[in-house]
């Protein structure tokens, strides 16, 4: 269930839980422009820069979020990156967000487009993405007291927004200001359009200079602050080092999902990007399967895994969207988002259980992502009525190689195959990291290194003296069964694919002209086991598992497919080796034990099967934690992706080292 909201005859919606409307008598679109804007002194303030971060406390339907997009669209001098992060503790629903947009044609076009994302917004951090990725929307859904104490970020502009403080109090109160406070830089400016002697007492004892200014009507005043205080403001340690001022070269070692996410974010941020490999290609690694699902994780509990596979959801959409619009990527020949079916579950009621409960606040919310499979589906899928399945709206399949590929169009990267990284050192007059050969030559140098092989990562620190033994990084190898469709089979698979103790992409385009559909079924999960090309008698072994997999997951498809699965002469798996951390989540963050400690050394790594879930989240990630921008994601689930845990379990238990 949305925000409950009502219409007033002049069109303005009115919020029935707090008893007001959301715009003035205006439609909202003066207060937007001049009250938040222009008191923040954008766009001028924004000039030129890298990147600029705008904290507001109420998104309602979003116009405050619409003309401060379209002013950085009509700015030739706009920041190079555009942060909005809004708190919102009781979303709107999409029909009443479409019904609200402004009748103004900018503004209306770019309200549209916050409609496409606005789905799924359960409590918790959302990050939504226009613009290729350089208007970023973080929403925060949940009380603004909440969720501002629990994440992390430095706002450089403040629009303090809501509803009055009569009528909600909590949001202007002086416990709100010392939020607001914590993520204020020196210089941060602050412009709301309430003037209650309160609120502006309570800005002045956490520091800001306040002041009165001419209001827009049908107010008289409005306010404006600085945040400017006595003391030296202090934010909370996060054992990053300090943020990159401006992006310089990067070299990305690893050509596989994670080094191609990687690299995309960067040079999104203005980062010149080499990329190496040992391969001649990209993406010759286990980035480089036929084809693989996205698809969320879920779980009774909610768990950090269904948390971050959500948002590394939400964000692998938005990539493979933004590259299909920049004709980097055709949908249905490389991609599609048709949705998944997941069978073989003990019950539905592993979906949480406020999603199941008609009426509760996260109902409509967590079905968008996804609900119990309805007949429907499990008859397309040719399985019993009775079977235990789940429907994931929010998830589909990708050609990884392809999408390897796309994410390195770029001007800013540059791609440098058959380059053998014996070891890497850093040479302390210049700062710059330079990647050796077996001859100990340079083949490559930079300011930064973004560290992205996979197994191979801890084999190369080892090499270089660094301490390997703490990165407790496993090598998976994994086999599918892949091949052409023949009309017969082809005609017995569902529309779409499925996930459960294995999974199928039923159809997807092949490369070549003899074989222009293709299924592929897998994979295995062979831990501590790298050789490749596998054995004979491991290929037979790893095509009998996926073959009883698939009987499991969908017994007619198995039996249309006997032939194959049967055949006393099969052709060889599809195999690569994946890599996984102890904990089986990946890793994204600096190399160094301490902030000092190998410095401009990242590593992004340990994937394991859910690369094309979890890959872009992981670069945008790196991203921000390198330059001090909003997180993408929840910070305690950013937590669990960071290095430190690694050294935090090596003083918990020194065994593990």
């Amino acid at each position: 269930m949305s925000e409950p909201i009502t219409w007033m005859p002049d069109g303005t919606p009115y919020n029935t839980r707090f008893g007001d409307r959301y715009h003035s008598e205006d439609g909202g679109l003066d207060q937007a422009t001049h009250v938040f804007l222009g008191g923040c002194g954008l766009p001028a303030a924004w000039a030129n820069t890298p990147q600029w971060r705008i904290l507001e406390t109420g998104f309602g339907f979003g116009l405050n979020f619409l003309v401060t997009w379209a002013a950085w669209k009509a700015d030739p001098q706009r920041t190079r990156l555009l942060h909005f992060v809004s708190v919102e503790a009781f979303p709107v629903s999409r029909e009443d967000l479409l019904q609200s947009l402004p009748a103004n044609g900018q503004l209306r076009a770019l309200g549209l487009q916050l409609a496409e994302q606005w789905w799924g917004l359960l409590p918790g951090v959302h990050r939504l993405s226009f613009e290729g990725g350089q208007v970023l929307l973080t929403l925060y859904i949940g009380t603004a007291q909440t969720m501002l104490r629990k994440q992390q970020l430095t706002a450089d502009s403040v629009y303090l927004d809501g509803f009055s403080p009569q009528l909600n109090p909590e949001l202007w109160d002086e416990d709100a200001m010392k939020n607001i406070a914590r993520h204020c830089h020196r210089g941060t400016q602050l412009a709301t359009w309430c003037v209650a002697g309160s609120v502006r007492q309570a800005l002045k004892t956490q520091g800001f200079d306040v002041k009165k200014v001419p209001g827009t009507p049908p107010k008289r005043h409005n306010l404006q602050a600085s945040y400017n205080p006595a003391w030296e403001p202090r934010h909370r340690a996060d054992g990053l080092p300090a943020p990159v001022k401006q992006p310089g070269h990067c070299l990305v070692l690893g050509a596989g999902l994670a080094g191609a996410a990687a690299a995309a974010s960067l040079a999104r941020r203005g980062w010149q990007v080499t990329v190496l490999d040992s391969a001649a290609q990209p993406a010759a690694g286990a980035s480089g399967l036929p084809a693989g699902l996205f698809c969320p994780h879920v779980s009774p509990d909610d768990s950090v895994l269904s948390r971050l596979s959500r948002s590394g959801v939400r964000t692998t959409l938005q990539t493979l969207q933004q590259l299909s619009t920049a004709q980097k990527l055709q949908p249905g020949e490389n991609w599609a988002h048709g949705g998944v079916l997941e069978h073989d579950l003990n019950e539905p009621a592993h979906l949480p259980p406020q999603w199941l409960k008609t009426g509760s606040a996260e109902h409509a919310w967590g079905q968008q992502w996804s609900k119990p499979a309805t007949a429907q589906y499990l008859q397309a899928a040719h399985l019993p009525d009775d079977s235990h399945a789940l429907w994931h709206a929010q998830a589909g399949w990708v050609r990884p190689a392809q999408l390897v590929r796309a994410l390195m169009q770029s001007p800013l990267i540059q791609w440098q195959g058959n380059a053998d990284a014996a070891r890497l050192q850093r040479d302390e007059v210049s700062g710059q990291w330079q990647v050796l050969n077996l001859q100990g030559q340079s083949i490559a140098q930079a300011d930064m290194l973004v560290l992205a092989l996979g197994p191979a990562s801890k084999t190369l620190l080892q090499a270089s003296g660094m301490d390997a033994g703490l990165w407790e990084l496993q090598a998976i190898r994994g086999q599918v069964s892949v091949a052409g469709h023949t009309a017969q089979t082809q005609a017995a698979m569902p529309p779409f694919p499925v996930n459960g103790h294995g999974n199928l992409v039923p159809d997807f385009p092949g490369d070549a002209p003899a074989s222009p559909h293709q299924w592929i079924m897998g994979s295995t999960f062979e831990r501590d086991e790298a050789e490749l090309p596998p054995s004979a008698a491991d290929q037979q072994a790893a095509h009998a598992g996926n073959g009883e997999k698939l009987a499991a997951l969908l017994p007619v498809c198995r039996q249309a497919l006997q032939s194959f699965f049967d055949a006393p002469q099969q052709p060889e798996t599809w195999a690569r080796v994946r890599c996984a951390a102890y904990d089986r989540l990946p890793l994204a963050g600096p190399a160094g034990e301490a902030v000092d400690d190998l410095p401009g050394l990242w590593v992004l790594t340990g994937l394991g099967s859910r690369g094309l879930t979890l890959s872009m989240l992981c670069g945008e990630l790196l991203a921000a934690r390198l330059h001090g921008e909003p997180l993408p994601l929840d910070a305690k689930l950013a937590q669990s992706l960071g290095t430190q845990r690694l050294w935090s379990r090596v003083m918990r238990d020194p065994k593990s080292a």
